[in-house]
């Protein structure tokens, strides 16, 4: 398949890097490659790439990503750009968080060469690719589903929620006001269907827990 335009690896094992970029290149010769190491460096090479990517590789545990929290960055950022989620575990827990939350597909980094190509060309054909044994459950669908509804900012604030800030420090990371922080809570509170803190953290934890070492 010859196809134009750039993809990214997003992986902080040069080695992997390596072996994922050999797969794009076989399955579309004609892409050219930015690589990151984490989810900041991913964030900055969007941010740079104003031409876009065709496909983005991702792996799921960086040094900077809690559980699908870099996912959920990139995916804000990168609109309808294929994100196709890559780990050495196959738990379908895992599985089926990252096809409810609307991953492209799910590789192993144990997938053959040849099949990571087969998988990645079918990608770039609109295909979503996924283990057989994966199905998203109504439950997760539904968090997806309002999770889809936060705009980037109140994803922010959200994922910094998540890592225990309170409002004064979510402001400073931020570089907002606390009345903003409050009023982004507001609106999150609403969107997920709680009341409190507690209560969305709780909604969440199935798609922010450790997801265990690549």
């Amino acid at each position: 398949m010859q196809l134009g335009g750039h993809a990214l690896v997003a992986d902080d094992h040069p080695l992997t890097r390596e072996g994922l970029a050999l797969a794009i290149r076989a399955a579309a010769p004609g892409i050219a490659l930015d690589n990151a190491g984490s989810v900041a460096e991913a964030e900055r090479a969007v941010a740079t790439r104003r031409s876009g990517y065709r496909l983005v590789l991702l792996d799921l545990i960086l040094p900077d990503a809690r559980g699908f929290s870099g996912f959920l960055k990139l995916q804000h950022l990168l609109a309808a750009t294929p994100i196709v989620v890559v780990s050495a575990r196959e738990d379908p827990v895992i599985v089926e968080a990252a096809r409810a939350l609307g991953a492209a597909a799910f590789v192993s980094k144990s997938t053959p060469l040849d099949a990571l190509a087969a998988a990645l060309r079918r990608v770039l054909a609109g295909e979503a690719v996924f283990p057989p044994q994966s199905l998203a459950s109504p439950a997760a669908l539904s968090l997806r589903d309002r999770i889809s509804t936060l705009s980037g900012a109140q994803l922010r604030v959200l994922l910094a929620l998540a890592d225990g800030r309170l409002n004064k420090q979510i402001a400073d990371s931020l570089d907002i006001t606390e009345a903003t922080v409050k009023a982004h809570l507001t609106v999150i509170f609403r969107k997920l269907a709680v009341d409190n803190r507690a209560q969305a953290l709780l909604a969440v934890q199935p798609l922010l827990a450790a997801t265990g070492t690549p």
